[in-house]
């Protein structure tokens, strides 16, 4: 089995040469696929929430927590798809890998999620 000759690192910068180790490339496809995963437990919690949870003091809460575990999974799926790509641009570009605030956004807003939730189970 032949080697994949050198490219060098200015060439690769300019031409976005596709001859990179593929372990990059699928590594980057797997976290793609986590993204999705992450999107679709969100939107099945929400649907959960709304659709099973009947104990909660107040229906309002229950909303409240299914829209925003709803809302959250939309903007995760709506974001992989243009991060996978940057990173894998980057990746093919030899180039620093691009910084995401989603990862702040998932934080904040399921750690949102969690304190509402014990607030409503408290409260029932």
């Amino acid at each position: 089995m032949d080697a994949l000759p050198e490219t060098p690192p200015e060439r690769v910068a300019e031409t976005g040469d596709p001859r990179v180790d593929y372990r990059f490339t699928l590594a980057a496809e797997r976290t793609f696929l986590a993204w999705i995963r992450t999107a679709l437990a969100l939107l099945a919690g929400g649907v959960a929430v709304h659709e099973l949870v009947r104990t909660f003091a107040t229906p309002a809460i229950r909303t409240t927590l299914a829209t925003v575990a709803i809302g959250l999974a939309t903007v995760v799926a709506a974001a992989a798809y243009p991060r996978w790509r940057a990173v894998d641009d980057a990746i093919r570009r030899d180039r620093p890998l691009p910084v995401s605030k989603l990862m702040l956004v998932l934080a904040v807003a399921i750690t949102a999620i969690c304190l509402l939730t014990g607030i409503a189970m408290a409260t029932a």
